[in-house]
């Protein structure tokens, strides 16, 4: 089994169940186990600003699918959960993107492995330390990464009842 790294954000109402659901549906694929997951981050909207905020976390999976099979099936668990792709960056009921797929990288015109812009993105790393520092890019694990951003502040805990 390889070890995926899966960051989930909604900003439509209502995004915890929203969070949730998406959850419940990774769970229930047999090539698929959550094995953990961070804390729940409110944040604010990054590219497109007119938005409401964001609840993101970080999923730990293991998963026997290849790296574009899951690619499929987080698009079909995105599609049942309504989710459309109007604004680039714009509001949605659910994205999940995945950020690690064990050490591998692809470069294809479907996926890119690490996630691109990942590196960039404090909603993602700090979810993401809360389940390894073990991630390396260009030479750097998430918390130097981290650190190198300006609006990681911006990033606060949400007190919230999701579970898995």
């Amino acid at each position: 089994m390889t070890t995926v790294y899966l960051s989930l954000g909604s900003n439509k109402e209502s995004r915890e169940e929203y969070l949730q659901r998406a959850i419940k549906k990774l769970q229930d694929h047999s090539g698929i186990r959550v094995i953990a997951s961070s804390p729940v981050y409110e944040t604010k909207p990054v590219g497109y600003t007119d938005q409401d905020d964001f609840l993101n976390l970080v999923l730990e999976v293991k998963t026997t699918l290849a790296s574009l099979e899951l690619l499929d099936y987080i698009q079909e668990v995105e599609l049942e959960l309504d989710r459309t792709r109007e604004i680039r960056w714009g509001p949605r009921t659910i994205d999940i993107d995945i950020i690690l797929f064990g050490e591998k990288e692809i470069e294809s015109e479907r996926l890119t492995i690490p996630h691109p812009r990942f590196h960039k993105r404090a909603f993602v790393l700090v979810p993401l330390l809360d389940l390894t520092d073990e991630v390396v890019y260009e030479g750097k694990t998430a918390a130097e990464l981290l650190d190198e951003l300006p609006h990681k502040a911006d990033v606060v805990e949400y007190k919230s009842c999701l579970r898995i």
